[in-house]
C-alpha cells in the first residue's frame, strides 16, 4: 500500500502532539526543548525505527530557511528597543568581529583536526561561527537573567546569522572559483548588510502602517497579514542579493515596538504558536536528515568533541572578551556571555550549503557540524540558568501571563482588548480604581492576581505585577498606555518643577 494522504496527515498530527508533549519534558529534565526535537527526528529517522526516510538536503535547507524566516520575526517581534538600544553597540560588535573571530579559531583547529585544507577550515568555521536565534530565543524564554545580558544575547543571535550566511557563502565561492575577488565579497558584504537592513526599516514601517489602517472584517486576519509581510520582508530582500535574514529582524523590531499596534496581542500570540511549530518541524527534520551510524561512530565523535571544546572554551570566550573592549561589561559578564553562545539550527542548515555544492568533505562537514550543535545545545542550553545563578547574574522573576482573554471578533467596531501588566513604579501602582483619570471609553475588564481572576469594582486597589486586561477604543488607546506606562518619578519630577516655576 502507498503512503496516502491520510497517512501523511496523521504522521504530521502525531509528530506536533510528540513535539508540544516533548516540551514539558524538556523543561522538567533540564535540556533544551530543540534536543529532544532532534532525538525525535532520529528515533523515527531509517536508523531508528525505520518509519520515515529523508535525505533530501535541499527540501531541509528550503524548510529551515522558512523557519528561521518565521523564528527571527517572532523573535524580533517580542525584542523590546527600549532594552535593546542600550546594547546595540555590543551586540553588533559580537555579531561582526564576534564571528570573525570565532570563524578564525576555529578555522585553524579545523585544518589540523579534520586534516582539510586552509579554505575549507575557514569554511567550517564559518558555518560553526554564529550563534543560533531560535536555539537562543528558545532557552532564554522565561529565564530571569538580567535584561542587559539577555537582551544582548537575543540582538546578537538575531543579527549574526546573516553575517555566518555571507561567510559560508563567500568561501564556497573561494573553493568553487578560478580565480575569486576578494574586492567583490567585500562589496557584497556591505550591500548584503546596508541594503539589508535599509529594507528591513522600509518593510517594518510599511508593515507597522497598513496593519494600523487596514479595517479587516475578523481580527484573525490581522496575524496572518503581519506574517505575510515578514515573509515578503525577506524574499523581495534575498532576491536584491542581500541579507533577507537581517532585514525580517529589523522590520519585527519596528513592528514589535509600534506604539498602538492594532491587535498586538493577536499577532504576537499567533507568531509564537507558529514559530514553535516551525522549530519543532525544523528540528526534527534535520534530526531526519542525519544517520546516526554515520554520526556516531568513532572518527566523528572524537573530531567534533575536540572540535566543540575549542568552540566554546576557546574561541567563543576569545571573541566575546575581544569585541566587548571598552564597552563596560564585567568580567563575570563576559563570562556568561561566553558559555551561552549556543549553536543550534543555523549551522546544521548553513551544512547543507557544501553538500548541494557538490564540495569535498561535505558529508563529514556535515556530521562535524551535527554533533557540534548537539553538544552545544546539550552542555550550554542545560545549563546557562545554573551560570546565571553561579555568577550572580539573575533578575527579577519575570511576568508572564499565561492567561488569555479571548474577544470575539469586533471586525470593525474600532475597539479591543488589550493587556498591561502594572510595574511597581507606575504611578497606578497602589491606587483605586475609582481614583485613576482613565481616558473616555476605556473600561477594565479583569485582573489577574497571583493566577486568581479577580473581578474590579471601582474600590478595587491596582498592585504591583498585576495584569490588566482593558477594553479601549482605538483613540483612547495611546492615552491610556501613556498613564499606565508614566511613572512616580516622573511624576514627582513634573511637581517639583511646577513648584519651581
Amino acid at each position: 500500500m502507498g503512503i496516502t494522504p491520510e497517512y501523511i496527515v496523521l504522521l504530521g498530527a502525531l509528530l506536533l502532539i510528540v513535539g508540544v508533549v516533548t516540551t514539558k519534558f524538556s523543561s522538567r529534565l533540564g535540556v533544551p526543548a530543540l534536543v529532544l526535537f532532534i532525538a525525535v527526528g532520529m528515533l523515527i529517522g531509517s536508523d531508528g525505527l525505520g518509519i520515515i526516510y529523508f535525505d533530501n538536503a535541499k527540501v531541509a535547507q528550503l524548510i529551515g530557511i522558512v523557519a528561521l524566516v518565521i523564528i527571527l520575526f517572532e523573535g524580533g517581534l517580542q525584542t523590546k528597543w527600549s532594552t535593546v538600544k542600550s546594547v546595540a553597540v555590543p551586540s553588533l560588535s559580537l555579531a561582526t568581529l564576534g564571528v570573525l573571530l570565532t570563524t578564525s579559531v576555529v578555522a585553524v583547529a579545523a585544518k589540523l583536526v579534520l586534516d582539510v585544507s586552509w579554505v575549507e577550515g575557514f569554511l567550517f568555521g564559518a558555518i560553526v561561527g554564529s550563534t543560533d536565534a531560535a536555539a537562543v530565543f528558545a532557552v532564554l524564554k522565561g529565564q530571569n537573567i538580567k535584561a542587559r545580558l539577555g537582551a544582548t544575547l537575543e540582538a546578537e543571535s538575531g543579527t549574526n546569522d546573516p553575517m555566518a550566511v555571507f561567510l559560508t557563502l563567500a568561501f564556497i565561492q573561494l573553493i568553487l572559483a578560478d580565480q575569486p575577488s576578494i574586492f567583490l565579497m567585500v562589496g557584497s558584504f556591505f550591500w548584503q548588510m546596508g541594503v539589508g537592513l535599509l529594507l528591513g526599516l522600509v518593510f517594518g514601517k510599511m508593515a507597522t502602517i497598513a496593519i494600523n489602517h487596514i479595517k479587516l472584517d475578523s481580527s484573525g486576519l490581522y496575524p496572518v497579514f503581519a506574517l505575510a509581510f515578514a515573509l515578503l520582508t525577506y524574499s523581495v530582500t534575498a532576491l536584491l542579493d542581500a541579507s533577507g535574514l537581517l532585514a525580517v529582524y529589523v522590520a519585527a523590531l519596528l513592528i514589535g515596538n509600534a506604539e498602538d499596534l492594532t491587535y498586538r496581542q493577536s499577532i504576537f500570540r499567533f507568531n509564537e504558536g507558529f514559530a514553535w511549530m516551525m522549530q519543532i518541524l525544523m528540528f526534527m527534520l534535520l534530526g531526519l536528515l542525519v544517520f546516526p551510524h554515520q554520526l556516531f561512530t568513532l572518527s566523528v565523535m572524537a573530531k567534533g568533541l575536540l572540535l566543540s571544546i575549542i568552540l566554546i572554551i576557546v574561541a567563543r570566550p576569545l571573541a566575546v572578551f575581544i569585541s566587548l573592549i571598552g564597552l563596560k561589561y564585567k568580567i563575570k559578564e563576559k563570562i556568561f556571555l561566553s558559555w551561552a553562545g549556543l549553536r543550534g539550527a543555523v549551522p546544521i542548515v548553513l551544512a547543507t550549503f557544501p553538500m548541494l555544492a557538490g564540495l569535498p568533505n561535505s558529508q563529514l562537514f556535515f556530521n562535524v557540524v551535527f554533533f557540534v550543535v548537539l553538544t552545544s545545545t546539550l552542555i550550554q542550553g542545560s545549563t546557562i540558568s545554573y551560570f546565571a545563578r553561579l555568577l550572580g547574574l539573575t533578575g527579577k522573576r519575570k511576568i508572564q501571563s499565561s492567561h488569555s482573554l479571548e474577544l470575539v471578533s469586533i471586525g470593525k467596531s474600532d475597539a479591543e482588548i488589550i493587556e498591561f501588566v502594572v510595574d511597581e513604579k507606575s504611578v497606578i501602582n497602589g491606587m483605586k480604581l475609582n481614583n485613576i483619570k482613565f481616558p473616555d471609553k476605556v473600561l477594565i475588564n479583569a485582573i489577574i492576581r497571583h493566577d486568581e481572576l479577580i473581578t474590579p469594582t471601582g474600590n478595587t486597589e491596582l498592585l504591583s505585577n498585576d495584569i490588566l486586561y482593558v477594553l479601549t477604543s482605538r483613540e483612547s488607546k495611546r492615552e491610556l498606555k501613556e498613564l499606565i506606562d508614566e511613572k512616580k518619578e516622573d511624576q514627582h519630577l513634573e511637581k517639583v518643577s511646577e513648584t519651581i516655576i
